[in-house]
């Protein structure tokens, strides 16, 4: 698989950053056969090392849960599924309201979007989660956004086909 392959391929995987595959492809070899937890296990690595200012970037890059862009029809197709699978795209008005208002504090708060890997988990799981964190210091939300960050992208690559690479 040649750079560009792999990049069109697991550029994806953390949200809108491909720079992350880029930067594996580039410092890694790649092994015969490829697999979740090396892909993952390289993507992480790469993702920790960058800067705080690209860390924060990739963090930014991520939508608004059952915000403007799922309105919009705008996400990504991993994202799109991702919160369809935990009914985000089936709220009440009052869960929407409720959404709406978590986000727009949760924004103001730390300047980036509420990030949960939401697979798995239920809307009220997940308005749970967001109602603790908004509590958080900023370094603490920061730890906490990054590490599901590399859940997401571990889950997103753990549902690929490697049978071909």
């Amino acid at each position: 698989m040649d750079r560009a392959d792999f990049v069109a391929r697991f550029g994806g995987v953390f949200e809108h950053s491909a720079w992350i595959a880029e930067r594996a492809f580039d410092g890694n070899i790649l092994p015969v056969a490829l697999s979740a937890k090396w892909l993952h296990r390289a993507l992480r690595k790469e993702f920790r090392a960058a800067t705080d200012d690209e860390r924060l970037a990739v963090l930014r890059a991520h939508p608004d849960l059952a915000g403007r862009l799922a309105i919009a029809s705008d996400l990504t197709e991993d994202s799109r599924q991702e919160q369809a699978g935990a009914g985000l795209d089936r709220l009440t008005e009052i869960e929407f309201a409720r959404f709406t208002d978590l986000n727009t504090r949760y924004h103001a708060r730390f300047g980036f979007p509420f990030i949960i890997a939401v697979k798995g988990l239920t809307k009220q799981e997940i308005l749970h989660a967001f109602e603790n964190r908004i509590h958080h210091t900023r370094p603490e939300e920061i730890a906490a956004a990054c590490h599901e960050v590399e859940k997401i992208a571990r889950l997103r690559l753990e549902a690929m086909d490697f049978s071909g690479t």
